[in-house]
């Protein structure tokens, strides 16, 4: 009990600064949370095989989150790039992004 309260005694100004504003959260699981897939990424990145498919592999969880930021439907949106992309011009192809394509 010594411990806790000898920890506790100096960071006491900042503790309270939580009780007087409602709007600070007292954990940080919505930061975790957010950056948890990156963490699970990389660790999935070491059985992709090969540089290049741990490259690929990136690039759809950096597709899948910007649908998940954008509120997009991943499968619609690679549905629809699947679609479109043959006749596509390639110097066009941010249009086909999940934040600019219009499902």
């Amino acid at each position: 009990m010594g411990k806790a309260t000898a920890y506790c005694i100096p960071r006491w100004d900042k503790l309270m600064n939580y009780l007087k504003d409602g709007s600070l959260e007292i954990d940080n699981n919505f930061a975790e949370n957010a950056i948890r897939p990156i963490a699970l990424g990389r660790k999935n990145y070491l059985f992709a095989g090969s540089a290049r498919g741990a490259e690929r592999a990136a690039m759809f969880y950096s597709f899948f989150g910007t649908c998940k930021k954008n509120n997009v439907n991943p499968f619609e949106w690679l549905k629809k790039v699947l679609e479109v992309i043959p006749h596509h011009k390639v110097n066009r192809l941010d249009e086909l992004l999940p934040q600019n394509l219009k499902i």
